[in-house]
């Protein structure tokens, strides 16, 4: 006889996500559907505004992910009337949104998903003479790595243990079966944890240099950046780099070794292949450093077939609502709630379950994100990235399909945060040479009102969780229809009538979970995808009903 796990929310992730498991006799996952719980609104919004205004409305869709979506609403826009941006302006975006992939990836390891690897409790009984040559296992200069650094660590733990005051550590699943690290890997991660709390302080402030701020930064505008001063200020440059070579060596120093020890500690893990989809892994390329390299090459794989890499072709992209709580060919909401139990109704091949649309590419579901820029940039040869791939997996003994795991995942985002980081100085350096040659140029001059009236345009990027894309058309210069397809949307898409689970779906069935009552395994899987929910933009109280209706003006 089956049972059904509900886990609602999710919680350690951005927006509101809801996972239901259909277990065997076995506890082994035969059957799992991911619901996204909240409406996400700001195309609506952004019908009828002036199309100059698209960035700093779309960056509101997201509280974490807001560069990223700010900035392709304004390519999105300047697509649509053929604008070609100064490279001194899309140095200055590419440094923001390269700061945004490091915080990002860091952030996401140690403050969401470590703790499904870490057992804080256990490292309490850690002895810091042993923690320390534990850390020498993998790196040859590991970060803050002394004997008092680590006593010190304990004692915090230890504070917190005894005031009953765990904060980010209570609730944990502490002392369960799947945790697999000693009590001196567990503290050696637990001052890694504790370290990053600093670390996205400071790389925050690498974006707002040229952002103005962060989150919400403003400096991007169409037909360029805003942010002169601060590209023409020597201290201002310096600043910047100074929190960039800080952060690598954090990086260096302490993430990627963090990902070879959890390489090691959970080898059987990976090879075994927990947290596995089905192999079909997008990625549109971009952040070209030369003119000619990018720094992520495009293409498609599918099946795991890392023979065939092929080109990646934007009209091959659908996106689909059969089971989506959304109506017709203009996707009008149609919710449709949940069974009288709570359940979500998927008895049925047409029965709706999340707010989340269905993105296909040929008709196939895929995974985006660090995973599949990872495989196709090195199927691609390409020669930015392959030098840090192969150091990765001789350092591991691993294989480059083990990538496509949990825990692989993970190893993923470390290792383009470390070359992101040779990507930022090289940059850097080039938008030097170009100021030191007299290009100073931030903006391309363009008169609105001599702008074609009727067009529209459209943007792939890159962003740390995989790939955004942004479609507008504009009629009689006003927004009369935008369109977002956000990197969680592709991983974490509904089955269509055809039934083809999304990378989330995929990537649970199979795994046993040891522990109903604890489903640590499921949570493991999940947030090795770093989950991105849009904030919802409106209000129901717990009966559904509706509360208030607002009415924006536009002008």
């Amino acid at each position: 006889m089956s049972k059904k796990i509900v886990i609602d929310p999710i919680t350690r992730i951005e927006g509101h996500l809801r996972v239901e498991v259909e277990l065997d006799k076995e506890n082994v996952v035969k059957d799992a559907f991911v619901s996204g719980q909240l409406f996400r609104g700001i195309e609506v919004i952004l019908k009828n505004r002036d199309p100059r205004d698209a960035g700093l409305l779309a960056g509101r869709i997201c509280g974490v992910c807001t560069n990223s979506h700010f900035r392709a609403a304004v390519s999105c826009v300047e697509d649509a009337y053929s604008l070609e941006v100064p490279k001194n302006a899309e140095i200055i975006r590419d440094l923001m949104a390269m700061a945004l992939f490091i915080q990002d990836h860091v952030v996401h390891f140690y403050h969401l998903h470590s703790l499904d690897f870490v057992d804080v409790v256990s490292a309490l009984s850690a002895d810091p003479h042993l923690t320390s040559k534990e850390a020498h296992n993998y790196s040859k200069k590991p970060f803050r790595n002394s004997h008092s650094h680590y006593e010190s660590v304990m004692t915090k733990l230890q504070t917190f243990v005894d005031a009953g005051k765990l904060g980010p550590f209570s609730n944990g699943y502490w002392g369960h079966s799947e945790y697999k690290l000693s009590p001196e890997q567990n503290l050696i991660l637990i001052s890694h944890y504790l370290e990053a709390l600093k670390f996205q302080t400071n790389i925050s402030k690498a974006v707002a240099i040229f952002g103005g701020k962060t989150p919400h930064p403003q400096s991007i505008v169409v037909g360029g950046v805003t942010s002169v001063a601060d590209m023409l200020n020597p201290q201002r440059l310096n600043d910047y780099l100074f929190i960039i070579k800080e952060a690598k060596d954090f990086i260096d120093r302490a993430y990627l070794p963090d990902m070879k020890l959890l390489s090691t500690a959970y080898r059987s893990e990976i090879k075994e292949g927990q947290g596995r989809a089905n192999g079909n892994f997008i990625c549109v390329g971009g952040y070209e450093f030369d003119g000619l390299t990018p720094l992520f090459s495009a293409g498609i794989i599918r099946d795991h077939n890392f023979s065939n890499i092929e080109v990646f072709d934007e009209s091959k992209i659908t996106e689909e609502v059969d089971r989506a709580w959304y109506d017709g060919d203009d996707h009008k909401v149609h919710y449709t709630d949940l069974n009288d139990d709570g359940t979500l109704k998927t008895e049925k091949n047409s029965d709706k379950y999340s707010w989340i649309k269905a993105p296909r590419y040929g008709g196939e579901t895929m995974e985006t994100g660090p995973v599949a820029r990872v495989l196709v940039s090195y199927l691609s040869e390409n020669n930015l990235i392959n030098p840090f791939v192969d150091e990765f997996l001789s350092d591991t003994n691993l294989d480059l399909k083990d990538f496509s795991t949990s825990i692989g995942r993970n190893a993923a985002r470390a290792i383009e945060s470390s070359y992101v980081c040779e990507y930022i100085f090289k940059l850097v350096s080039n938008l030097i040479q170009n100021i030191k040659y007299y290009d100073t140029e931030t903006w391309c001059k363009f008169d609105f009102e001599e702008m074609p009236k009727n067009t529209k345009g459209r943007v792939f990027l890159e962003v740390p969780r995989g790939i955004l894309s942004h479609f507008v058309n504009i009629e009689d210069q006003k927004i009369s229809n935008f369109s977002v397809i956000a990197p969680t949307t592709w991983n974490a898409t509904p089955r269509n009538f055809d039934a083809k689970r999304g990378a989330y779906e995929e990537a649970l069935v199979g795994i046993k979970v040891s522990d109903p009552t604890k489903p640590l395994e499921v949570l493991k899987v999940i947030h090795s995808f770093d989950p991105c929910l849009a904030c919802a933009v409106h209000v129901i109280d717990t009966q559904g009903k509706e509360l208030s209706k607002y009415r924006v003006k536009a002008f």
